[in-house]
């Protein structure tokens, strides 16, 4: 059985360095909450950003972005309202974005506003 956690560490590594090296500031790694783990919780500008990555080394299980199901997206944004309550943060500019890692390291796709149309949520 493969080594998951290892595998899932190195596609946050990777979208990590590829997040700062956009501007972003991360701020949190898999931040845990009773609903779930949110991945990677950043800032661009005064906005956070709510980060799931998904790595593939190929398309045989289908794209990362497609592993976010609708069940996932809910599982995420209460991580979220949980981040936002913890650290009293309310009112903020939110958004729910995906780094899918290809074939590790070979490419980075982000994909801003995975969740729904493009605007931002306030929570």
């Amino acid at each position: 059985m493969p080594d998951t956690r290892g595998v899932g560490g190195l596609g946050e590594k990777i979208a990590s360095d590829f997040l700062k090296k956009s501007g972003y500031r991360v701020i949190e790694k898999n931040f845990r909450s009773r609903y779930g783990e949110i991945d990677i919780i950043a800032l661009d500008g005064q906005d956070i950003v709510f980060v799931e990555v998904k790595l593939r080394n190929n398309l045989s299980f289908g794209s990362g972005r497609e592993a976010v199901s609708p069940a996932k997206q809910l599982r995420i944004i209460k991580s979220a309202v949980d981040y936002i309550k913890k650290k009293s943060l309310e009112g903020r500019n939110v958004r729910f974005d995906v780094i899918e890692v290809c074939g590790r390291r070979d490419t980075v796709e982000h994909i801003k506003s995975a969740f729904g149309s493009s605007r931002l949520y306030t929570l």
